[in-house]
C-alpha cells in the first residue's frame, strides 16, 4: 500500500520550499500528496506543485481525525506551531484509528530523550519546546506511530515557495561570550526533510521515537561573525549608522524582548546563545549538506537585501537608529 502524505505550513518558509522542491526530489513511489491550505488562493498555488489542497480547521479535532482517516494519510509533515503540541497529538491519534553543558550533544545520542526528560530550564519558551517534543514522542509511541523530531537551526537563504520566502531567524539575529550556533541553508534543511521521507518510503528503520531526533546543520558559526557580516551589509545601505557590533544593553534587550514576547533575560539565549547540539543523524541516513557553514557569511549581503525587500513589501519600517 502506498503512503498518502500531508504537508502543513505549505505557505511558510520551510514548508513552501519543501513543496517547491518536491517534484525534483525523485522520491520512491507514494500515493497522494496533500497540502493543508486556508483558502482558494492557496489551494490553486499548491495545485501548481502537484499537491491536492486540503482545507481543515485544526481547532476542530473531530474534523481533523475524520479527514486523515478518510484520506488514509499515513505520513504527516507538521511544519507549523512548533512550540505547541495540541494539533500534533490529534493527528497522531488519527493515524492510530536550556540543557546546560559544553559537551557536544549529538542528535543521534540514544540518551537524548532521557536528557530532555531531565531538563529543567528557567526559560519558559525553551521548557515549552521540550515539553512539546516529549509529548509528541510519547503520544506517537502510545498510538503505534513513528515520530521524527526535526530541529532546524539558524536557517538562511531564499525559500522557493509561493508564500513566505525569508527566514524569520535572520530578521531577529545578541551576544554573550562569543558563542556559536549551528547553521543550515534552507535548501539543505529541506533536503533533510526529503531524505527522511525517502528512507521512510523505502521502509528503512532510520531511528524514530526516542531515537528519532534530526538536526539540520552543516556546522556551526560564531554569532559575532554573523553579526559583523550582517552589520556591514546594513551599514552600506544606510540602515544602521555604522557596522560596529556592540553588546546589547538592558534597554535594547527590553525592546527586543517586547517584540519577541519574552523576558529581557531570555533574549540572549533565544537569539544569541551557545548551542552544542550537533548534527550526525542526517549523515547516517544519507543526507549531506551542499553548503558549508561559512556560506552564511558569503551570502550575508544578499540575505540582507532579500530581508529588506520583504520588509518593504510588507510596509515594515526598515531603518534602525
Amino acid at each position: 500500500m502506498l503512503h498518502n502524505i500531508l504537508i502543513t505550513g505549505a505557505s511558510g518558509y520551510l514548508g513552501g520550499t519543501l513543496l517547491a522542491r518536491w517534484k525534483s526530489a525523485q522520491l520512491p513511489p507514494y500515493g497522494t500528496l496533500y497540502a493543508l491550505v486556508r483558502g482558494e488562493d492557496q489551494a490553486q498555488a499548491v495545485k501548481s506543485y502537484g499537491a491536492t489542497p486540503l482545507i481543515l480547521d485544526l481547532k476542530d479535532s473531530g474534523q481533523v481525525i475524520q479527514q486523515i482517516i478518510d484520506r488514509e494519510i499515513s505520513i504527516i509533515f507538521f511544519l507549523i506551531d512548533a512550540y505547541g503540541d495540541g494539533h500534533q497529538k490529534t493527528m497522531i491519534q488519527a493515524r492510530h484509528a536550556g540543557v546546560s553543558t559544553d559537551k557536544p550533544l549529538l542528535d543521534n545520542d540514544p540518551e537524548l530523550y532521557d536528557i530532555l526528560k531531565r531538563t529543567v530550564s528557567p526559560h519558559e519558551w525553551f521548557a515549552q519546546a521540550v515539553r512539546t517534543n516529549l509529548s509528541v514522542i510519547d503520544t506517537a509511541e502510545a498510538n503505534d506511530v513513528r515520530s521524527y523530531i526535526f530541529a532546524p537551526c539558524m536557517v538562511y537563504g531564499e525559500g522557493d515557495g509561493f508564500g513566505n520566502r525569508t527566514s524569520i531567524q535572520d530578521v531577529t539575529i545578541v551576544d554573550n561570550d562569543d558563542p556559536v550556533w549551528p547553521v543550515c541553508h534552507v535548501v539543505d534543511t529541506t533536503n533533510l526533510y526529503l531524505q527522511i521521507l525517502r528512507r521512510a518510503l523505502q521502509g528503512a528503520d532510520i531511528g524514530y521515537g526516542h531515537r528519532g531526533f534530526y538536526l539540520a546543520a552543516s556546522g556551526s558559526m560564531r554569532w559575532n561573525d554573523v553579526y559583523k557580516a550582517f552589520a556591514e551589509a546594513l551599514a552600506i545601505r544606510g540602515i544602521v549608522d555604522n557596522a560596529k557590533v556592540e553588546q546589547a544593553d538592558d534597554t535594547v534587550l527590553e525592546r527586543i524582548g517586547e517584540v519577541l514576547g519574552v523576558s529581557p533575560s531570555s533574549v540572549p539565549v533565544l537569539i544569541g546563545g551557545k548551542c552544542t547540539f550537533t548534527a550526525v543523524h542526517g549523515n547516517e541516513i544519507g543526507w549531506k549538506a551542499e553548503y558549508p557553514p561559512e556560506h552564511i557569511l558569503e551570502t550575508a549581503d544578499a540575505e540582507v537585501e532579500l530581508i529588506l525587500k520583504t520588509l518593504d513589501s510588507r510596509g515594515s519600517k526598515a531603518t534602525i537608529r
